[in-house]
């Protein structure tokens, strides 16, 4: 069920890509000769536009559905399961009470001599 609502997510988001590609911009835009080509010019000026604004409203729904139907399966299916455990093993490690080692170093302990410079 996640791969394939997964696959239909990505469908939807390359054609929404598209379409908001389409659309006419402030100056002339793609949808002019793109809407008149694939449409056979039912689909020009206004018309075109309308059209391409109302699907790309759906296609934007239809992304947000689909964002959610995938985090409410991963959720119920124990995919973020992986990431859980990490949390809790590091959760145990703090609560442990170890203290973590420090790093090693290689300065030494004691401070270098002052360099002196004559003029």
């Amino acid at each position: 069920m996640f791969s394939i609502l997964l696959v239909l997510l990505i469908i939807v988001a390359v054609f929404m890509t598209g379409i908001i590609l389409l659309q006419k911009s402030e100056g002339s835009g793609m949808s002019g000769s793109a809407a008149a080509s694939m449409f056979g010019g039912a689909l020009t000026g206004a018309a075109a536009g309308n059209f391409l604004t109302k699907l790309t409203t759906w296609l934007a729904v239809l992304f947000f559905v689909l964002c959610a139907a995938l985090a409410i399966v991963s959720a119920k299916s124990g995919i973020g399961d992986v990431q859980s455990g990490l949390r809790e093993e590091l959760a145990a490690d703090e609560l442990a009470g170890e203290p973590t080692p420090a790093p090693q170093s290689n300065v030494p302990a004691t401070p270098a001599e002052p360099v002196s410079v004559d003029k």
